[in-house]
């Protein structure tokens, strides 16, 4: 199954208990409110099929697994109604990946950045390529990385999580990411890594259905109240993207890329 979005898609493909759903954008993979609400309902989806053993969640390209919002919606919103829903897009993807019973693989084949992080923040498992570095930019466009902040602060704690907050314009390498615990495994080249999620996919793909979903509610506990949270979280961000600090920021981003 294949969504096409305009200058974008999200692709879900099926082989023997694993579905891998990838997703792609042209801006560095940056996520639009329709790939947002494709992958969560991708996600949900492949949570409800019963021959679904593991999840595997992927971007197509190099260098970039997912530049986190898409710039040109951002700078579309005009209102605080607007704002809440299109961060509710990112909110739902979270939401998904952490209610599905099935383990959810993240393959990080390049940078992560603002939601990028959140995105493998929110995996169960996730494999990267030396090079993929992360940073939550947010702060520096005026919001701050609220909804996807109670999954990176869950996985990696919370002093990593205030510095990446913090000091919003800082790369971190892969391996402070590895080591903070946001990579389960760093790999020197890409064909590393997709032996290893081809090798751990496999092994889960023959795994207990329902071993691995009792392990996952525990994995997760303490998150049941994200719905509401997120959903608080999104009227945040909604808010401040109107701010004029925001709006200003975003322009002088937009005319850059075009220089």
């Amino acid at each position: 199954m294949i969504e096409e979005i305009k200058d974008g898609y999200v692709k879900v493909e099926r082989e023997h208990g694993i579905a891998t759903i990838e997703f792609f954008h042209p801006q560095s993979n940056s996520l639009p409110g329709k790939i947002l609400d494709a992958l969560a309902k991708g996600i949900h989806s492949e949570g409800l099929n019963k021959e679904t053993k593991v999840i595997i969640l992927r971007s197509a390209g190099e260098k970039v697994f997912c530049a986190g919002a898409s710039f040109d919606e951002l700078a579309a919103i005009n209102t605080e109604k607007e704002g809440l829903h299109f961060f509710l897009g990112f909110a739902q993807v979270i939401n998904a990946m952490r209610k599905v019973p099935q383990f959810t693989i993240a393959r990080i084949q390049g940078k992560c950045i603002g939601g990028g992080v959140g995105l493998a923040a929110s995996a169960d498992y996730a494999i990267a390529v030396e090079g993929s570095d992360i940073k939550l930019s947010e702060l520096a466009m005026g919001i701050g990385p609220f909804v996807v902040g109670p999954a990176v602060e869950r996985k990696l704690g919370l002093s990593a999580f205030s510095q990446l907050t913090i000091d919003s314009s800082m790369w971190r390498s892969a391996d402070w990411a590895r080591r903070k615990g946001l990579y389960a495994e760093l790999h020197a080249d890409i064909a590393g890594v997709d032996d290893s999620i081809i090798r751990l996919s496999t092994t889960l793909s023959h795994s207990s259905s329902e071993a691995m979903h009792e392990i996952k509610k525990i994995l997760w506990k303490g998150t049941e109240h994200w719905d509401e949270l997120l959903q608080q979280r999104a009227a945040i961000s909604g808010r401040l993207i109107l701010s004029d600090y925001s709006k200003q920021f975003i322009k002088k981003f937009k005319e850059k890329q075009k220089t």
